[in-house]
């Protein structure tokens, strides 16, 4: 990999790293809908423009539907449950509880009928990174907590299924545009619960840090610089920072929230990343039953990895 794509890794995996952070600062003095509309429009607001100056804006107006129901799943829901979620749960155990998604994904390509059989490695994977998403969240299900854990599990399953709406649906719409016009959709739809929730008072300087840089970096320049790691790197390498993401929600929640290290999370975090990282293997990883005979197997094989391929691009860490 390129110094470049280096860089650009690195970049990442800090920055989708930290919004579990900003987002448990941000919900101490304002509102869930003032949280997600700041993000949302703040976003927006940059994405927007480029996406415009790119064109294509009829592939957008093609695919309003489904880009309607990409945005439920993928902002408006989830966004809004994750910052609820904080107000009871520490940013660094949200943010091990997202690193799920993978596993999650891959159970839901699985019932969408992607036609891809799983081996004994994937299924392993599944199987330890469920057992590491109940090792973390088991010890609070009896208490106040239960409600929060249910809601960043709604999130994962949104997280999940809003790549095979893209990927079945929206195929041949630009990622940029994609993501620009969803924030808008988001921010529209968050103006009037943001307006009629709006704070009393000015918030304090360090929540306004943290809804600038929930919108500014963790989304706009984080996709900014995600399309160009891709295009550095390709999907399959790029991708890979999601896996480093959890750590560094922990290693942030430590540090700058002073949250506790626990025997539990440094359990959880080892079964979901080494469960997510089995569970998303190539089918390489899986001792296969048969060769394949005929070159219809193999571009069938092809294709499913290609849509694989495409599920990650698609997918948005946060």
């Amino acid at each position: 990999m390129s110094r470049r794509g280096w860089v650009l890794f690195a970049l990442m995996s800090v920055i989708w790293g930290t919004p579990y952070l900003m987002i448990k600062v941000a919900v101490e003095e304002v509102s869930v809908p003032m949280v997600v509309f700041a993000r949302t429009a703040l976003g927006a607001a940059v994405l927007l423009p480029l996406a415009i100056r790119a064109g294509q804006l009829d592939v957008v107006r093609r695919h309003w539907r489904p880009l309607l129901v990409f945005t439920a799943v993928e902002i408006l829901g989830p966004w809004a449950l994750l910052s609820d979620a904080e107000n009871r749960l520490t940013s660094s155990m949200t943010g091990l509880l997202i690193a799920a998604v993978p596993i999650v994904a891959v159970l839901v390509g699985m019932l969408a009928g992607d036609g891809e059989r799983l081996g004994p490695v994937r299924w392993a994977g599944l199987l330890v990174g469920l057992a590491g998403v109940g090792v973390l969240a088991g010890p609070h299900l009896g208490g106040g907590s239960a409600w929060a854990i249910g809601e960043v599990l709604l999130v994962v399953l949104g997280y999940a299924i809003a790549p095979v709406i893209a990927v079945r649906h929206m195929r041949d719409l630009p990622s940029l545009q994609l993501a620009a016009f969803a924030l808008t959709i988001a921010a529209l739809i968050y103006t009037v619960p943001a307006a009629a929730t709006w704070p009393g008072s000015m918030p304090s300087g360090r929540v306004l840090v943290a809804l600038a840089g929930l919108g500014l970096v963790c989304t706009a320049l984080a996709f900014i610089l995600f399309f160009e790691l891709l295009r550095e790197v390709g999907t399959s390498r790029g991708m890979v920072f999601t896996y480093v993401n959890p750590a560094v929600a922990v290693v942030a929640g430590i540090a700058f929230l002073g949250e506790p290290l626990t025997g539990t999370i440094v359990a959880s975090f080892a079964l979901i990343l080494g469960g997510s990282v089995l569970a998303t293997a190539n089918r390489s990883a899986d001792r296969p039953s048969a060769a394949p005979s005929t070159k219809t197997t193999e571009d069938q094989a092809q294709h499913r990895r290609d849509v694989h391929s495409e599920q990650n691009e698609t997918t948005q860490p946060r």
